[in-house]
């Protein structure tokens, strides 16, 4: 499967996504994206690694991902987010990221996701990435030859 590989054509593949979802898995990540647009207007729409719905600003905010029983939300840099309201429930074990795992007739605590969407996006415009150290180079020095 191709991704598609601008903002308008990822964003026609997820209303496809979520109207492919009948049940209360496509209501509630057609919530969720509602609510990621809502705290941060700016966020533009991806996909990624064979269909995966990504959100990013700055950098990859979250991924938004539907399993059987739950639709499940990725921070990309979960565990550098202040999670007051204590809506990361997956993925905890990790040193990067951390999820939210939505199951069937659970109510969404919408304003602390949007502060932490918020959050995400501020970590991305203030954070910058490290660079990877170059690897050595593998030639001989004038010294051996």
């Amino acid at each position: 499967m191709n991704n598609p590989t601008t903002p308008e054509a990822a964003s026609k593949f997820i209303d496809e996504r979520i109207k492919d979802l009948p049940d209360w898995r496509g209501k509630a990540f057609a919530r969720v994206r509602e609510l990621i647009h809502a705290a941060d207007p700016e966020i533009v729409e991806e996909v990624k690694w064979r269909g995966v719905p990504v959100f990013s600003h700055a950098g990859i905010v979250c991924t938004g991902e539907t399993y059987k029983a739950a639709v499940k939300l990725t921070f990309a840099k979960g565990a550098a987010l202040k999670d007051p309201a204590k809506l990361f429930n997956s993925s905890l074990e990790g040193n990067i990221r951390r999820a939210i795992d939505i199951h069937e007739n659970e109510k969404i605590n919408e304003p602390a996701l949007k502060a932490l969407i918020r959050e995400a996006v501020h970590l991305n415009l203030t954070v910058k990435p490290t660079a990877k150290p170059k690897p050595k180079s593998k030639t001989k020095s004038k010294s051996s030859r």
